[in-house]
């Protein structure tokens, strides 16, 4: 609206004055601004349906058996990869249970023993640890060899006294007839 339009306008013989004439243009404007409003996206929703008819050209040009035949190709490796942690897993628990085993039986070479005994039979043993002291035992039997006795040392036989070859003691220094002294606590002097 024109605000010349406006000065023409009289109520009675009287034109209008120049503050209603600001009040109306002034309203004018909030409408004119208010119905601007719902297109003042326009810009910003051009943009965003633009990058959408892109991106669904892009997926128009995808093959999807390939990505399909991806996906499963996918799947079977993380499978097989869960498989083989899980048997390493296994063998890792049989090797710890199987070390264990050997050394309460006094084993003196692990690997000695291990290829001694039948590998594949003890991992598939629904009952492991009896099956390997068994396998340990009769190891124990046929090749006594291999493991420690357990007997345990004879006791220390104090004799009459060992000084140090062609001495006396009363030739001895110091640290040589405390060394003696120590070695055999009952010896006179």
């Amino acid at each position: 609206m024109k605000r010349e339009f406006l000065q023409n306008i009289k109520i009675g013989d009287q034109p209008l004055t120049k503050e209603i004439i600001d009040a109306i243009m002034a309203e004018n404007g909030n409408d004119i601004e208010a119905a601007k409003k719902p297109f003042a996206d326009y810009e910003d929703i051009k943009g965003q349906l633009s990058e959408a008819s892109k991106t669904i050209e892009e997926f128009k040009g995808m093959d999807i058996d390939g990505i399909k035949k991806t996906a499963d190709e996918w799947k079977k490796k993380a499978e097989q990869a869960e498989k083989d942690a899980a048997a390493k897993i296994a063998d890792m628990e049989f090797s710890g249970l199987l070390d264990t085993a050997i050394t309460t039986a006094k084993g003196r070479n692990a690997k000695a023993l291990r290829g001694l005994l039948d590998m594949d039979t003890l991992k598939a043993s629904k009952n492991r640890s009896e099956d390997i002291k068994s396998a340990l035992e009769a190891l124990k039997t046929s090749d006594g060899y291999l493991f420690e006795d357990a007997q345990a040392p004879p006791p220390y036989a104090g004799g009459p006294g060992s000084a140090p070859i062609g001495k006396k003691t009363s030739e001895m220094n110091y640290s040589e007839l405390s060394a003696y002294m120590a070695a055999n606590p009952g010896a006179q002097i």
